[in-house]
């Protein structure tokens, strides 16, 4: 493009006095070359050069406005496979939403279900228990009498109980005294409950070692499965992270039964077991949590909004020969 056409006409007053030849044979100057610090004389030299010399200008040169216009589409037809994402949305919120009010029915039976058995009397273990059959009798309340090995005490841990560390205190209840005539192992687990870090020593909570013979009265319970996240156990060590009810009864050479010891909830009683050591058992109740509401709630108000969104997308309309526009396709 002519670089004369973007020049301005510059006021007398910019170039000398005793250059007026000069103002006839360039009477146009850039306005931006004003700011310059070069001398208007050089300006004009500049100048007279571009138009004694055009092939310094590029022939191939063209602006924006030069390039032919394309006519685009600005709006077409809704995407098929995104509608059919869009769509699969609310649908699966549903579902899951539904799968989640069955699983509430089955929560609430199954609570319901472990506290009936909490309000009846506690039952004599018997010498020998099949481990099949513990599944029956989850959370039902049992007493056994029998004399603590110590020297077979496992820690699990850590363990938080009211914001402090420790670990859960589980010790075999040998039984064989309490049943003449059976030759078999009477032997079970006793989870005795949470005691403090600092007392995991022995010698720091002798009040917490009970001697002779004891009546343990707790939840039977059913073993618990591991997950992949969790670390395995180091027997070997006397590490423990998780209740392994099989791997612990093997290793103590008792029964794969669990017990949880139970106790009233008593804060000045909790707070003396503490400083003895003295393990502090769980509170008879169940313990199981039951947060499906929630869940069906998040699910249903999901596919509600899915839902929303899916019909703003359908009702648009898309766009037709009124959407064409002009689209250069050459900067």
């Amino acid at each position: 493009m002519d670089k004369s056409r973007i020049l301005w006409r510059v006021s007398a007053q910019v170039l000398p006095q005793g250059s007026l030849q000069t103002q006839r044979q360039a009477p146009w100057i850039c306005r931006q070359c004003l700011h310059s610090s070069r001398s208007p004389s050089t300006l004009l030299r500049q100048q007279r050069r571009w138009q004694s010399n055009p092939a310094d200008i590029d022939p191939n040169f063209k602006s924006i406005v030069d390039n032919p216009p394309t006519l685009i589409r600005a709006g077409g037809k809704h995407n098929k496979a995104g509608l059919a994402f869009l769509a699969c949305m609310p649908i699966t919120a549903f579902i899951l939403g539904c799968w989640q009010i069955q699983r509430l029915g089955w929560k609430s039976e199954l609570i319901a279900r472990f506290e009936d058995r909490l309000v009846r009397d506690p039952l004599p273990l018997p010498p020998q228990i099949d481990p099949t059959a513990i599944k029956d009798f989850d959370y039902r309340r049992v007493y056994a009498q029998g004399k603590f090995r110590h020297d077979q005490e496992m820690l699990i841990g850590p363990r938080l109980h009211d914001g402090d560390d420790g670990y859960l205190v589980i010790t075999p209840l040998e039984r064989s005294q309490n049943f003449e005539g059976n030759s078999g192992n009477t032997t079970v687990l006793v989870c005795r409950g949470w005691i403090a870090k600092d007392k995991a020593d022995q010698r720091s909570r002798p009040e917490g070692l009970t001697k002779g013979e004891v009546v343990v009265e707790g939840l039977l319970r059913e073993p618990w499965k591991k997950n992949m996240f969790t670390p395995a156990n180091k027997p070997e060590d006397g590490a423990w992270y998780f209740p392994d009810v099989y791997e612990m009864a093997e290793h103590t050479n008792s029964q794969a039964v669990w017990v949880e010891e139970t106790m009233q909830p008593d804060l000045l009683q909790s707070y003396d077991r503490t400083v003895k050591g003295v393990p502090i058992g769980r509170p008879p109740e169940v313990n199981l949590r039951n947060n499906h509401t929630q869940y069906i709630f998040t699910w249903f108000s999901l596919s509600l909004a899915t839902s929303i969104m899916l019909w703003m997308v359908i009702r648009k309309p898309a766009t037709g020969g009124r959407g064409r526009v002009r689209h250069s396709t050459r900067w």
